[in-house]
């Protein structure tokens, strides 16, 4: 990380200066941003406007306090990437279980009453991601992000003891959602508190007050099959604790183990069997004991003493999805600029055995964040806000018919080899479909179609590895300057910045003349958005990566835009310019063309934006001009 840019500070530098005014205390009846919910959607989002000093963000929560016991536990790959620009990820992976493998048990062909281990596979691909599949729960999920928003120049605390009432729209007014909350302390129970705001996001649980104050509603079925969830402190002789675990019974049901953080505690999804509406509501009365029971009955014949058990539910699976995620679309079928917007179990639940709906909520927040973040500061067009919705509802519903499916394997009995049928899901299919499925666990499944924020693929055979339209896949480079191994993608921080990751060509004559293009022409889009005064990366961060050895490159030799001065003593900064590692070259291992090169260009959340030759200057404009609420020049440069 880079700190003292505007002079030497003592002290932890992850700690940003207090912005004018900072910390809030009171409830103000004006702010820029409201988000109604703490969970981990609502905790991303203000984590990311926490990051922009001069907007005002204030989020509420209904509970008392921060949560203490949380029901998701799985962070994918994609979310240990974001946490890693927010700073979080060290923190995260050295406490969290880390999923390496996954091991598969079915009924043993010699006695169908016990269980045999049958299959063993890596748990995530390699070179999905730099990070691993991991597990943590989520409360201390929401204490990293709450930690994150305490550190920044907003010291951003949520407002405990408030809920959304009910909410009204008013667009001649400068803060057009007027929102009434009620307060739940026992202390001013019931007393009403009116905000307004100039955007609001309900980020408050699939009973969502915000949902329906915009007319939304959740469409779906559930499963009709339950199942019982407990973490546990357990002895056990099964020997595959320690692992994640499918293990399908002859006729006991079904059992998903997932060995949580600190070496000790277990999660177990007991299948509790089918739901009719004559069992449903003994079903829901389902004891600890019971679920305990099962779980042993299935692990048959290993034995499980639980000796403690921390928390304990029993849900019905159920998938269900909002048509829109925002108020664009008024009661009368008229369009209008959204300020209202929904986000997490709000606009889609799904079950907990795909792990992906606490990671597919955080995507939604940071998909947000820094769009809010680019409109308020004043270079966003408002228009970016409606892209929301677009890309987060297609992947919503991609979730849940991914979910279905492995819902359904996993609720299946193995198929009876003496009884064909009888049906049931072949375990070695369940297996196979596992594996078919880790993009989807992973998190990196996401895929944005063409449209405002992503391009068409024309120029994609210049970077085959970096596909248009999802998240940016890093790769091992040497920073130049100080000649330290590190991840390229890790350069990037959530501070709302687009990135240009400029690949040189064989002889970098394009490189350094884009370089000088983004220097001196004003149809530079360095120039364009940025305040008068601020430094040339202030939205844009240029960065350019080389195919030499590091030792083969003089520092002396670069462009002047890759040490650009900054802050108010001109520093240079020297972190701008990358070479090919010496064992992972980025340039094979992301297929750039080398003879070319290629101009990468990022959103801030991490998604591939576009793919283009190193000269396309105007397309590179004509691509950003609807972006941004100063229009770029056009350009046949």
């Amino acid at each position: 990380m880079q700190f003292h840019l505007n002079g030497f500070r003592v002290g932890d530098p992850t700690i940003e200066p207090a912005a004018e005014g900072a910390p809030h205390v009171e409830l103000p009846e004006t702010v820029d941003v409201l988000i109604a919910g703490s969970g981990p959607a609502g905790l991303v989002l203000a984590a990311q406007l926490s990051q922009f000093p001069s907007i005002k963000t204030r989020i509420v929560e209904r509970r008392a306090g921060p949560l203490l016991m949380g029901q998701a536990d799985g962070v994918a790959c994609r979310t240990v990437e974001m946490f890693n620009a927010f700073g979080l990820a060290d923190r995260l992976l050295r406490e969290a279980y880390w999923v390496n493998e996954t091991v598969f048990w079915r009924p043993d062909a010699d006695d169908r009453g016990a269980i045999k281990r049958t299959g063993r596979v890596q748990d995530t691909e390699t070179g999905m991601s730099e990070f691993p599949h991991v597990i943590v729960n989520q409360a201390r999920v929401q204490d990293y992000l709450l930690d994150s928003m305490r550190r920044s120049a907003q010291r951003l605390e949520p407002d405990y003891d408030l809920e959304v009432v009910d909410i009204q729209r008013d667009d001649s007014d400068e803060y057009p959602v007027r929102v009434t909350l009620r307060r739940t302390d026992a202390a001013r129970l019931d007393e009403k508190v009116i905000v307004r705001a100039r955007y609001v996001v309900g980020c408050d649980g699939a009973r969502s007050r915000v949902r329906t104050a915009i007319g939304q509603t959740l469409h779906g079925d559930a499963a009709n099959h339950a199942w019982g969830v407990m973490d546990a402190l357990a002895v056990t002789d099964f020997p595959d604790i320690r692992l994640k675990a499918a293990i399908q019974s002859a006729s006991k049901g079904n059992l998903l183990i997932i060995p949580r953080e600190g070496g000790y505690l277990v999660r177990f999804y007991v299948d509790l069997g089918e739901v009719a509406p004559e069992n449903r509501d003994s079903i829901k009365q389902t004891t600890v004991d019971h679920i305990i029971q099962t779980a042993q009955r299935i692990l048959h014949p290993y034995t499980l003493d639980v000796k403690e058990v921390a928390w304990f539910s029993v849900y019905e699976v159920g998938q269900r999805l909002a048509d829109r995620f925002d108020d664009a679309i008024a009661a009368d079928g008229t369009s209008r600029e959204p300020r209202v917007f929904i986000a997490g179990d709000a606009c889609h639940t799904h079950s907990a055995k795909a792990g992906q709906g606490m990671n597919v909520s955080m995507q939604d927040g940071f998909n947000l964040g820094w769009k809010l973040g680019a409109v308020l500061q004043g270079h966003g067009d408002p228009d970016l806000l409606r892209t929301y919705s677009d890309e987060r509802q297609p992947v919503a519903q991609e979730l849940i018919d991914f979910d279905k499916e492995w819902s359904a394997m996993m609720a299946a009995p193995p198929k009876d080899p003496s009884r064909p049928e009888a049906g049931g899901v072949d375990p070695a299919e369940l297996q196979a479909y596992f594996v078919r499925a880790g993009r989807y666990t992973a998190g990196v499944a996401t895929h944005y179609k063409p449209g405002v924020l992503t391009g068409e693929g024309t120029h994609q055979p210049l970077a085959r590895g970096f596909t248009i339209g999802t998240r940016f896949h890093s790769s091992p480079v040497i920073r130049l300057a100080d000649a330290k191994p590190m991840q390229l993608g890790h350069a990037a921080r959530a501070d709302g910045r687009w990135r240009l990751y400029a690949f040189a060509d064989a002889n970098r004559v394009a490189l350094d003349a884009l370089c000088e293009h983004l220097v001196t022409s004003p149809d530079s889009v360095l120039r364009f958005a940025a305040e008068e005064n601020a430094d040339a990366d202030a939205i844009f961060d240029l960065r350019a990566v080389l195919q030499q050895a590091h030792r083969e490159v003089r520092l002396e030799d670069l462009h002047a835009s890759l040490l650009p001065r900054k802050g108010r003593h001109g520093l240079i900064d020297y972190e701008k310019a990358f070479t090919s590692d010496a064992v992972t070259d980025i340039f094979d291992e992301r297929g750039i063309d080398r003879e070319r090169g290629a101009l990468v260009v990022v959103r801030p959340d991490q998604y591939v934006a576009h793919v283009l030759p190193l000269n396309a200057y105007a397309e590179l404009n004509a691509f950003l001009r609807p972006v941004f609420r100063t229009i770029i020049p056009s350009s046949d440069a």
